[in-house]
């Protein structure tokens, strides 16, 4: 008898074993289309119908960062797919699931707070009207989730636009990755001093104020940022003109590494392997084509209790904080401007890869698919 419980549980030891073998090594995909199958297995049929467009629809560069009627009313279109307002508990914890295998552990977290700052900016303003909402993100599904042939996601709200392309079971593009803060640092309440974005700013200052008075004034292009990030929602990433700021040739060993260590904090929030392509991409750049640019002042005001019912947008800082990073290949724009430059938008853009619209559109110029204009060119 003792031979056989002990037969048993030896078993039972190498059954958990290679079970938790196997999920430590399933990747990124594996993760991904088993996640999406199991939330769209839980949708009704009038939920999917919302929420699952083809992949090549034109709906998958259909992107923003605004709240709802913000984006709607400029740009004439809805913000498809279905929320975790819509969504049973069932559901919700399904969802988590899925947005989990699209985001490293520090994205994930950082993921969260910027969803939470939305109740925070909604005591602030005092809205009654939905217009600030923590369960008004959008998931959407292109294609059918799988280990072949091609199929997406999407998750989308205020401040938040996180966008995959999987292709024969390889994620082939992860961007535009965007996520914004407001307020970029908590003034008041419960939790004041809370903060979503802070390294992607602190990072750059800090590795502003190590240049030396010539590489600054070359890093520096212009005393007052933009309003927001240059490229704003565009379904393709374009910076006019020559790259602006200070080239990575021009950095001591130390400040190209800092340089590198703020490439990595939008590099880290994808899973492990996305991240180390895009380090790859930034080490992999010559130095004299790699460049760190700022506008606007170099110090941002400290954060100042806000008046309850009143604006955080708008209400510009005269000066703002604005900095971009750009290679041939990749761009990386952070802007804090509004509510006295707290208020902070971060974006990482793939010039040729956004949405892997080149990548579907020359798989379908080779197999005689018709597909012109589905990605909105």
């Amino acid at each position: 008898m003792t031979q056989v419980c002990s037969s048993r549980a030896l078993l039972l030891a190498v059954f958990s074993l290679a079970a938790a073998t196997a999920y430590q090594s399933a990747n990124t995909e594996t993760l991904m289309a088993d996640a999406a199958n199991r939330l769209l297995e839980s949708l009704n049929r009038m939920q999917r119908m919302g929420t699952v467009f083809p992949v090549d629809a034109p709906e998958r560069t259909n992107w923003h960062y605004f709240p709802e009627t913000g984006f709607t009313d400029e740009y004439g279109y809805v913000r498809n797919g279905i929320t975790f307002k819509d969504m049973d508990p069932k559901q919700r914890h399904l969802a988590y699931g899925l947005l989990s295998t699209g985001l490293g552990r520090a994205g994930f977290l950082k993921t969260m707070k910027v969803m939470a700052l939305e109740e925070v900016v909604r005591v602030i303003e005092d809205d009654h009207t939905g217009y600030r909402d923590t369960e008004r993100f959008h998931f959407t599904v292109f294609g059918t989730p799988s280990m072949s042939g091609d199929w997406g996601w999407r998750v989308e709200g205020h401040h938040v636009s996180l966008h995959y392309l999987i292709r024969g079971g390889k994620l082939v593009a992860a961007s535009p990755t965007f996520l914004g803060a407001n307020p970029h640092e908590v003034p008041q309440g419960p939790h004041k001093g809370m903060t979503a974005l802070q390294r992607e700013e602190d990072l750059a200052r800090a590795l502003l104020l190590t240049l030396d008075p010539a590489a600054r004034k070359r890093a520096i292009f212009d005393s007052q940022a933009p309003y927001d990030i240059v490229t704003l929602a565009d379904k393709r990433a374009k910076i006019d003109g020559d790259p602006q700021g200070v080239p990575a040739s021009a950095l001591s060993e130390e400040q190209y590494a800092d340089l590198l260590d703020l490439i990595a904090e939008y590099a880290d929030t994808m899973p492990p392997e996305i991240a180390a392509r895009r380090m790859n991409a930034a080490r992999d750049t010559p130095r004299d084509q790699l460049f760190f640019g700022w506008a606007g002042s170099i110090e941002r005001p400290a954060a100042k209790p806000i008046e309850i019912g009143s604006k955080t947008t708008e209400n510009r800082h005269l000066a703002g904080n604005y900095y971009r990073i750009q290679s041939p290949t990749f761009l990386v724009e952070y802007a804090n401007t509004q509510n006295q430059s707290n208020h902070s938008h971060a974006v990482w853009r793939d010039f040729e890869g956004d949405f892997g619209r080149d990548v579907l559109a020359a798989h379908f110029r080779g197999s005689g698919h018709a597909a012109a204009n589905a990605f909105g060119d």
